[in-house]
């Protein structure tokens, strides 16, 4: 394979400490290391994918053997040892991938290989890469002599799940964890390959291959590579067409489309998501970067906007601010949830398309938390805009929000002032509990019983911990039940916080202090005196 028809990502693969990015601090202790000759027995190399953690680990092969010494490594006419390490050869540099060797009896032959010493290098070293493929025996086979080599000997371990490695393993090693490549570094080293290929692509271009790699610099290279080939024809790689070839569609339709739907604009959004659609975009990805939206709207007076922040444009981060300065919080609560119900719909639907479609029309038609929506709403109004003008000045008063059809009051057009319409009211946990039993949910009682640890309760919010028990659909079933025994859409959040125990555990602890409140009684001691085989077994309690 001549150097030309290389993809890039193998063409430019750093060879020295310096041409690595952003992984400086790293590389200065590795090198300082083998300066001082005090590098460890075991390096481990953890990080995403794409960020160079193979790429280190032949470097320290290389800087540990090198004809040349460290200071002066091979970066263009190499000698034997960088040459051979560079293209797999090496007798003493053993390169494995533990993907496809996992088992013990593979880890025993590097072990009966290590004990004998390099051929013609310094140092042999055992090269294992996705090392938390390995099996547990063969960690433990490992573990002797990883923690006391011999001298000659250097292990260089890379994963991309750290935590599947036993810390056993982890702590017999120098544990480098690499991190993702910052935007503005990134873009900066991609433009200059680009430059050096003479290739044609504009900034923006580059700053959305930069944002779908997410820090990767393999991935970025990839990316490249694909857009510098699409453009054959001495034309410049656009965002429009960088858009297209990777399946990409601009964030600001997505921004306009959000705006539309709280609006209740119905025609305009599924004329802009159905552009966006035939664009190539997956619905995954589109509900992905709604959900991306979502979170900018929510954490919108926390963003920066800088050099390093190719997430948002001007423009995007403008429009974002306005949207956001009318639209409550509960309603973005419900979005979200509603989006990741969608990302779950969508894998079991044969048209994926379908479900975004009714996941937009569910949208805007979803009942406010405010209680005056209901009085100031009918069947036959329109809902009025969420979003207001900047420029109009805001009121207290509440703002009427998108309607459910189907979760609406069935409120009559001519309904006279006089009547008045009966909502159930749930003022305590314990009140719920009881509805249950009343309503016969058996189920739902169950579960609040048993495993739900109560961290606040209020009209219309219930905030629980998390509890593995739970049954997955319960959230649903209450949120529905409730909605339709209260005619209000209420929020039920999980938490971090620790909850109460739960009724089925407090009234065994209840149980147990009355227990053993009896046998301190007098009553049951001389019950006991007179009968020494009695058992207490039940204790009924009467109402005075």
């Amino acid at each position: 394979m001549t150097e030309n028809s290389k993809v890039l990502a193998l063409k430019y693969r750093p060879q020295v400490f310096e041409d690595l990015i952003g992984q400086q601090v790293i590389a200065e202790t590795i090198k300082n290391s083998i300066i001082i000759d005090k590098s460890p027995n075991a390096f481990l190399f953890t990080g995403i994918r794409g960020v160079g953690k193979t790429t280190f680990a032949r470097i320290v092969a290389k800087a540990l053997n090198c004809e040349n010494g460290v200071k002066n490594l091979c970066k263009k006419n190499f000698c034997e040892h960088c040459n051979s390490i560079i293209n797999s050869n090496h007798i003493d540099i053993l390169e494995m991938d533990a993907a496809s060797k996992t088992g013990v009896d593979d880890v025993r032959e590097l072990i009966e290989f290590s004990r004998y010493g390099p051929t013609t290098a310094k140092y042999k070293i055992f090269i294992i890469d996705e090392v938390h493929m390995l099996s547990k025996q063969a960690f433990n086979a490992l573990l002797k002599t990883l923690e006391e080599p011999p001298k000659y000997l250097k292990f260089i371990f890379a994963t991309t799940e750290i935590k599947k490695i036993p810390v056993t393993v982890i702590s017999r090693c120098q544990r480098f964890d690499l991190s993702r490549v910052k935007s503005q570094e990134l873009f900066n080293y991609i433009k200059m390959i680009k430059n050096k290929e003479d290739g044609k692509a504009s900034d923006e271009a580059l700053k959305l291959i930069v944002k779908i790699s997410e820090g990767s610099v393999r991935d970025a290279l990839s990316l490249l590579n694909r857009g510098l080939v699409a453009n054959l024809n001495d034309e410049e790689l656009s965002l429009e067409k960088a858009q297209k070839i990777y399946g990409y569609f601009d964030k600001s339709s997505l921004i306009e489309l959000i705006k539309k739907l709280l609006n209740g604009d119905e025609k305009k959004v599924f004329e802009l998501y159905r552009k966006i659609y035939d664009s190539g975009v997956d619905p995954k990805i589109f509900l992905n970067d709604f959900l991306e939206v979502l979170y900018y709207l929510k954490n919108i007076n926390f963003i920066k906007l800088d050099g390093n922040n190719f997430s948002l444009n001007d423009q995007d981060f403008s429009n974002l601010s306005t949207i956001s300065e009318n639209l409550d919080s509960k309603d973005i609560i419900l979005f979200w949830q509603f989006t990741l119900d969608t990302i779950e719909e969508i894998n079991i639907v044969s048209n994926p398309n379908l479900s975004v479609e009714m996941f937009l029309f569910r949208l805007m038609r979803i009942k406010g938390f405010k209680e005056k929506d209901v009085e100031k709403t009918s069947i036959g109004k329109k809902p009025d805009k969420l979003i207001k003008d900047p420029k109009t000045k805001t009121t207290n008063q509440t703002i009427d929000q998108i309607k459910n059809i189907s979760q609406q009051e069935k409120i009559e057009p001519n309904l006279n002032k006089d009547e008045v319409i009966n909502e159930l009211k749930i003022g305590s946990f314990e009140s719920l509990i009881n509805l249950c039993i009343e309503k016969k949910e058996a189920k739902l009682k169950y579960e609040l019983e048993t495993n739900i640890n109560l961290v606040s309760f209020s009209e219309g919010l219930i905030e629980i911990s998390l509890n593995e028990n739970l049954d997955k659909d319960f959230i649903k079933n209450l949120s529905n039940k409730l909605y339709e025994w209260t005619s209000k859409r209420w929020i039920i959040s999980l938490s971090k916080n620790q909850g109460q125990i739960s009724k089925k555990e407090k009234n065994k602890i209840d149980e147990k202090k009355i227990f053993d409140d009896i046998k301190k009684s007098e009553a049951y001691k001389k019950v006991i005196e007179a009968f020494p085989d009695a058992e207490l077994i039940n204790v009924e309690l009467k109402e005075d």
